[in-house]
């Protein structure tokens, strides 16, 4: 009897080392290499699986480059913005058309109250990174300067963080 009650209390000093051990494996980042870039280089976004890590513009916003429906589609982030929203000609080359009658929310911008278009995007790549059902809004071209990433794509990911003029973007 004495025999089975140590080895049972190795065994349990043991699953418990390994455990911590094992949980710390975990807690430790994956190490990756960093790239020099001269400064006469554009600066690139890097994307290593379903992250991926955005470089400030000189106006300190972060420019991403997406897919929707296919079609490359130029974005600002914008963790302001609640939608994904498009601009009226961007959204048409992207194969979304709204008629003036779609045209039913109302959206309070720095330049006031504007009609917007509700729609649902099927999809939305960026990088690694593929978002499913976003909600989104068409404006019209003269009250919006970019399309912006908004909340409804930036809040189904693992996790975005800004630091140093970089952003990532974690599935």
């Amino acid at each position: 009897m004495r025999q089975i009650l140590i080895f049972a209390a190795a065994l349990l000093v043991f699953g418990g080392v390994a455990a911590r051990i094992f949980d710390q494996k975990l807690a430790q980042p994956p190490v990756q290499a960093a790239v020099a870039q001269s400064d006469d280089q554009p600066r690139q976004s890097a994307t290593s699986g379903r992250s991926l890590t955005l470089e400030s513009g000189r106006d300190g916003h972060f420019p991403v480059e997406a897919r929707i429906e296919g079609r490359r589609v130029d974005f600002i982030v914008d963790t302001g913005a609640s939608l994904v929203i498009f601009r009226e000609s961007d959204a048409a080359q992207a194969g979304f058309r709204p008629m003036r009658s779609d045209y039913t929310a109302t959206v309070s911008t720095a330049n006031g109250k504007i009609k917007a278009a509700p729609f649902k995007l099927d999809r939305i790549e960026v990088g690694g990174i593929t978002i499913y059902d976003v909600p989104a809004l068409v404006l019209p071209d003269d009250a919006l300067g970019n399309n912006l990433l908004g909340m409804s794509f930036l809040s189904r990911l693992k996790r975005y963080e800004v630091a140093n003029g970089r952003m990532v973007l974690e599935q």
